[in-house]
């Protein structure tokens, strides 16, 4: 769009006129567009969740092994996290094995009386090890003298999967940040450090505050980092439960330096948030699906569109700081063009030899005006046509007999094409196309065919023959003819064809020939 034909839709908005017929159905088709895609997302919503319940236990002051520091604040963070989110917590500090055993049959007893949509929650802090492959979550009353008195003194981990899978309910998660350290080292029985991964029966999520058989960190400061992180992220709204434990994980492995990398494993069978995210009036929903997309564009008409629309939106500050972008920008633009020295003409004898390569495009004929003419005008063209031309014929370059490598070919038609073209540098067969404001914005290679054409493919044909229907009615297109059709637009006159109408418009002959700079892909 031209700055003034912009500056005239600006200042008629200034004076508060009316839109043109042709503004206000760009208006409704967008407003329309994006009521439709608000509704549709908002019966995609979750319906609200059932009973939550949860068992948290924090064990420290141990009477036989080495105490812990976090442990127990860690634990009343979770707890405390948990109660602002709706779970119903049961927090032991400090449990005896006795204690243990009896919360944990509580917590199945309740989660047995919720019913199938109870979620259930198991958050352990303290010591914890492994023998012959088993967890054991470790009471402060334990006392160890032999490795065989560890199911006797120990709780096991498995124990907490048995009260789940009893309730038969669809989401749990258990939560072990039990690695510590080894508080036997003497025993030569566990020798192997850390907690031994477990199998997630159906509809269980397991986490644990590092890999498995590594040692997590009991952190510098009030709690460990791993339930620092969890604390801050189970908290945030909308985000999906797999995404929130990459989150956790992430921020230890920076909060560590690397040297604690939390472990999950899940066999989950529905979708889960902690938190659902805020419920939108329609108006907003719409105002915010309508700004995501207008902003993607950065078209000062379907900015002025939407400011028009929602004028008081939540978003309809950025929405004036990108216009003044565009304004901005279109000023520069065009004062760089307007100050921009006319180029020199090239000599006659030049120009001929030009042209007379140019009716018939050959490598030979590009080469010799090279010759004559090395730093002439239309040199730079000559180079990537030699290019382009060799690379469509499976010409050699450098050589008879020498095959070029092929990361040069391809980097020197990527150097070309970036300079001629507006679409990305890399289009690939099974990507989204980037093309914004048509109709194969968002689609890829594979799936074109599927699209109705916008206008007749054929001058002249009727209505019937090509309105509603996709283009797959007539073309057989795959990969490989694709990518020759691609490679048509590397040579002169293919490039020449590229603003000719098309039933998608030249922008996906661009992406076409982009795809094929690359190697079809």
């Amino acid at each position: 769009m031209k700055f003034t034909e912009f500056f005239k839709c600006t200042n008629r908005l200034r004076q508060e006129e009316p839109l043109t017929d042709w503004l206000q159905r760009r208006l409704k088709s967008l407003v329309a567009h994006t009521l439709v895609a608000a509704v549709t997302l908002a019966s995609a919503l979750p319906a609200s969740a059932g009973q939550r319940i949860a068992l948290i236990i924090g064990n420290s002051s141990y009477e036989t092994v080495s105490a812990l520091d976090n442990p127990t604040r860690d634990a009343e963070l979770i707890a405390s996290t948990l109660e602002q989110i709706d779970f119903q917590v049961t927090l032991l500090i400090d449990a005896t094995q006795i204690e243990m055993k009896q919360a944990l049959s509580d917590f199945g007893r309740n989660l047995r009386n919720g019913g199938a949509d109870t979620t259930g929650l198991f958050y352990y802090a303290g010591h914890g090890v492994q023998s012959f492959g088993n967890n054991y979550l470790l009471p402060v009353d334990v006392s160890l003298n032999d490795a065989a008195d560890l199911d006797l003194e120990g709780v096991e981990a498995q124990s907490v999967l048995r009260q789940m899978a009893s309730a038969r309910n669809r989401t749990n998660f258990v939560i072990l940040d039990a690695c510590r350290n080894n508080p036997f080292e003497d025993m030569a029985e566990f020798d192997s450090p850390g907690l031994a991964e477990m199998k997630a029966p159906t509809g269980t999520f397991l986490s644990y505050a590092t890999s498995p058989g590594a040692v997590a960190l009991d952190g510098l400061g009030q709690n460990s980092p791993f339930t620092t992180a969890l604390a801050r992220e189970m908290v945030k709204p909308g985000v999906a439960v797999e995404q929130m434990f990459k989150k956790v994980r992430v921020s230890v492995l920076e909060e560590t330096n690397g040297l604690q990398t939390p472990w999950d494993t899940s066999s989950l069978t529905n979708n889960f948030t902690f938190v659902d995210a805020p419920v939108e009036a329609p108006e907003d929903l719409a105002a915010r699906s309508l700004w995501e997309s207008v902003q993607a564009t950065k078209d000062p008409v379907q900015i002025m569109l939407f400011l028009r629309g929602y004028p008081d939106s939540a978003y309809a500050d950025d929405a004036r700081a990108l216009l003044a972008e565009a304004i901005e920008s279109e000023l520069t633009n065009d004062t760089a063009v307007a100050q921009r020295p006319a180029p020199a003409e090239p000599p006659a004898d030049e120009q001929s030899m030009f042209e007379a390569v140019q009716a018939n495009p050959t490598v030979e004929g590009y080469r010799e005006y090279l010759n004559a003419f090395p730093n002439g005008t239309f040199s730079e063209f000559a180079k990537g046509e030699i290019v382009a031309l060799e690379a469509q014929a499976s010409v050699d370059p450098i050589g008879e007999g020498v095959s070029p490598e092929p990361e040069e070919t391809e980097l020197a038609l990527a150097e070309v094409e970036q300079e001629r073209s507006t679409v990305p540098n890399v289009v690939k067969f099974d990507l989204p196309l980037i093309a914004p404001g048509s109709v194969i914005d968002g689609i890829i290679l594979s799936e074109i065919t599927n699209i109705s054409p916008l206008f007749p493919p054929v001058e002249g044909l009727p209505d019937e023959y090509w309105k509603g229907q996709s283009c797959s009615n007539c073309h057989e297109w795959n990969k490989e003819r694709l990518c020759d059709q691609a490679n048509v637009y590397l040579t002169l006159s293919g490039q020449k064809s590229l603003e000719k109408p098309h039933p998608f418009g030249g922008i996906l002959k661009r992406n076409l020939r982009q795809w094929a700079v690359g190697g079809c892909e």
